[in-house]
């Protein structure tokens, strides 16, 4: 299976947080499977950090980036293919970062790891 981590599981798989389900967690670790960290997300965690609403233990240009290499999480440009997406995409979902992931999971063929809700009411593949 290729993943698109979603921001938030991205953090809750490096932080160990609790909120990560079993399933998800065993199929991010499962060698067989490609997992992917979007540069949108960092993007997004970095906005999120700048302006209070994330705490990280070190600052996130470099914290992230090493978490992603440390868990082999390769990482996935936006594209312009991706990008184009967004005109096609309905505006079921407010969040530009997350209908960004749904686009580059849609482009690329790739099933996104979340717990959004929102993000089920499109035609993407989700675990």
């Amino acid at each position: 299976m290729r993943i698109l981590l979603d921001t938030h599981i991205f953090l809750w798989f490096i932080s160990g947080d609790t909120q990560l389900s079993k399933d998800v967690g065993d199929a991010i670790r499962d060698p067989g499977n490609e997992v992917y960290l979007s540069a949108i997300s960092v993007w997004e965690a970095i906005v999120k950090y700048q302006l209070g609403k994330l705490p990280l233990p070190a600052h996130p240009a470099t914290y992230l980036l090493k978490q992603r290499d440390l868990h082999q999480i390769a990482s996935l440009a936006l594209d312009e293919g991706s990008a184009i997406q967004l005109a096609t995409l309905p505006l079921l979902h407010r969040d530009l970062f997350d209908r960004i992931l749904i686009c580059q999971a849609l482009q690329n063929g790739l099933t996104i790891a979340t717990v959004d809700k929102a993000i089920r009411d499109y035609s993407v593949n989700v675990i």
